[in-house]
């Protein structure tokens, strides 16, 4: 008890007080996350029990870097000014503040829980920084005076059971010493230190069971971390290997595929790749369209993709594709660059991005304009900047946010009276096809052959689209949104078979990541799962194509069926021409790097220069461990160290490729 009294003062009672809610809270919203994700939790004895104690010692943590300046500011005030008007003042203010935070995180990491099955991570500081889109897409989505109204009335509830207990009064009123407040102060101030220098947000990773691992982080210290780490050096974070063995075994695999490598000396993979079939060159034009969050899954679920479900009869049907990564901005820069995913941030959203090598410079190489369209304001997650800085023309919604003036690209704007619906994202996958429509109706005038980038809104919350297009009321959920996304591609296939250009275009539909990717493995390999689709192809018969393979490989295996001889410098490879033995897909999140091949065996690095190696069972979805196999280690490495390489060293500019900007 006298221990206790020298580390509480009732000085010090309110801080006291302050640190115990938040650990409770704290406590409340893992105890809920437990019981939410229960039959994926490892709810063992000593494993949960672990997460529990984990949790509480990360929630001490953060609760020392907000009691710290309050802690300071009781340590320098005066005895003889306790409970004057400035004190109450500035006590009650910094403790009504301090709930306010603490309640609005926890709000807001429930919400995050349900779309991403994670804390805070560097999504959540992303969407800082894209203030409108989400403001917007939280008040569609969640009833945000009914929130708002509950964070004010538990501040209130939770400041009166502070009064009622006498705990503000024994703040005011007392005789606490200089000397007796030295104690706690420098408790708060060592355990933030403490935190600040030798404890990771990773460090709570402890378990085998990835929901574990989160549970027992505390959102707002993951926020802060995410915050400061959402860049990783593949050279000072993952296993490598010697930088000329890492590029020599990747150029080996590229000459068994018969590539000619343009620079054999220089740690470059620029090379040239000829098409032996005597059919000459098909140049159709090619409308590509990322669908957003479309998993493998939905095709054939519930009649809900009609569609789609139709054209995979009529079309090169890859079944067994997978996602790069879990974000938007991951499958773009998989399918525009067909590299393995970078640690960390996109390269869309990295500085230093442009005037890189893109299937677009592929297409520039064969006369084609190129496009990218997008319903919402392109500025979001640096769309714009990116496609603009790459050579495309910019086709989407302009809310007022203007392109970098280095960027020389052409920006249309989709006008008001173009649009039928918009909600946070953008505007209709219907009314983003009219535009595609006309913009195409346009270039076939033109006589110019194009092609077309175009990246949906429609399947995303606050899943709202336009009334009486389907049966199933706007804003229902995801069943909706996914029937509207399909019935949305078979109106604008049926309007755009009426025009001329048609004949000659190739429509390609694929995901740009699945619609959820958490799960209790390292990699949950199912939740990577996309479906692809060629329509339209000239000389090429429907098919289902079972074959393994990224989305990185989709561009590589159009330019092979068009019979194109091109220079490269993607990592794709012709899905189609692929041998049993050759077969792979590369996955992964911001920190887990992945590789699976045809014998579903799975190779994930870690950021602690670790790596594991797993048999996934597909039909249970379980990662069974198997001991480290040493070729194999070296095939990922090698892969993402070079992918990494060359982008940190200029090796994807086209200048380094001599190629004019």
């Amino acid at each position: 008890m006298a221990l206790f009294s020298r580390f509480s003062p009732k000085r010090f009672r309110l801080l006291w007080y302050f640190v115990g809610t938040f650990i409770i809270l704290s406590t409340i919203i893992r105890l809920v996350f437990i019981f939410w994700m229960l039959g994926e939790v490892d709810t063992s004895f000593f494993k949960l029990g672990n997460t529990l104690i984990i949790g509480f010692w990360f929630d001490v943590g953060t609760a020392s870097f907000f009691a710290v300046p309050y802690a300071l500011y009781l340590l320098i005030f005066p005895k003889r000014w306790y409970g004057s008007l400035f004190d109450r003042i500035v006590t009650w203010f910094a403790y009504t503040l301090g709930l306010v935070i603490f309640l609005f995180s926890f709000f807001a990491e429930i919400t995050f829980w349900e779309e991403f099955k994670n804390r805070f991570n560097f999504i959540a500081v992303d969407y800082l920084i894209y203030t409108y889109e989400v403001v917007k897409n939280i008040n569609e989505s969640y009833p945000i005076p009914l929130l708002v109204g509950g964070i004010l009335l538990l501040t209130g509830l939770l400041l009166f059971i502070t009064k009622r207990k006498g705990v503000f009064q024994k703040t005011f009123h007392n005789e606490t010493t200089f000397k007796e407040k030295l104690l706690p102060t420098a408790f708060f101030i060592t355990i933030a230190l403490i935190f600040a220098f030798f404890v990771k947000n990773k460090d709570a990773e402890q378990f085998e069971n990835r929901y574990n691992n989160e549970i027992a982080k505390t959102g707002i210290y993951s926020f802060f971390a995410a915050f400061q780490n959402n860049e990783l050096s593949f050279t000072d974070f993952y296993k490598t290997l010697p930088v000329k063995e890492a590029f020599a075994e990747v150029k080996n695999e590229f000459k068994k595929r018969g590539d000619s490598l343009l620079f054999p000396e220089k740690e470059l993979v620029y090379r040239n790749i000829s098409n032996i079939d005597s059919l000459p060159e098909a140049k159709p034009n090619v409308i590509f369209i990322c669908v957003e969050s479309l998993s493998a899954k939905f095709l054939g679920s519930f009649g809900n993709t009609e569609n789609l479900d139709s054209l995979a009869n009529q079309s090169l049907f890859f079944n067994n594709l997978f996602a790069i990564g879990t974000r938007t901005v991951r499958g773009m820069e998989a399918i525009t660059l067909s590299i393995p995913p970078t640690p960390g941030r996109s390269i869309v959203k990295r500085e230093n991005n442009q005037h890189l090598f893109t299937i677009g410079e592929v297409f520039k190489q064969k006369g084609y304009e190129r496009n990218f369209f997008y319903g919402g304001d392109g500025y979001f997650d640096n769309m714009n900047s990116f496609f603009g800085g790459n050579g495309f023309n910019i086709v989407d919604r302009g809310r007022g946010f203007l392109m970098d003036e280095s960027i020389t690209t052409t920006r249309t704007n989709i006008d008001d009276e173009e649009v039928t619906f918009e909600n946070a994202w953008g505007i209709a996958d219907g009314d983003l096809y009219n535009k595609i429509i006309k913009i195409a109706d346009e270039a076939h005038n033109a006589g110019k052959p194009f092609f077309d980038f175009v990246m949906t809104t429609s399947n995303h919350r606050p899943y709202t689209y336009p009334e009486g297009k389907i049966d199933i009321p706007s804003g229902s959920g995801r069943s909706g949104a996914v029937k509207y996304t399909d019935y949305a591609i078979g109106e604008f296939l049926r309007k755009a078979q009426q025009k001329d250009w048609y004949k000659n275009t190739v429509i390609i539909i694929m995901a740009d990541h699945c619609a959820s990717s958490a799960g209790h493995q390292e990699l949950d390999m199912k939740n990577y799962h996309i479906p692809a689709l060629m329509l339209n192809l000239p000389n090429t018969a429907p098919q289902k194509v079972d074959k393994m393979a990224s989305q990185i490989d989709i561009f590589p295996t159009l330019f092979s069926v068009l019979n194109w001889n091109y220079n490269s410098n993607l990592y794709g490879t012709d899905i189609l021409k692929m041998k049993p033995g050759e077969e792979r897909a590369f996955i992964g999140t911001y920190r887990k790097l992945g590789l699976l091949k045809a014998d579903d065996k799975v190779m994930v690095l870690g950021d602690q220069r670790v790596s594991n190696f797993y048999q996934w069972n597909r039909e249970s979805n379980e990662l069974v461990p198997l001991k480290e196999n040493e070729a194999f280690l070296k095939d990922i490495i090698s892969n993402y160290q070079t992918t990494d390489y060359l982008f940190s060293n200029g090796g994807l500019k086209l200048k380094s490729l001599g190629l004019e900007d």
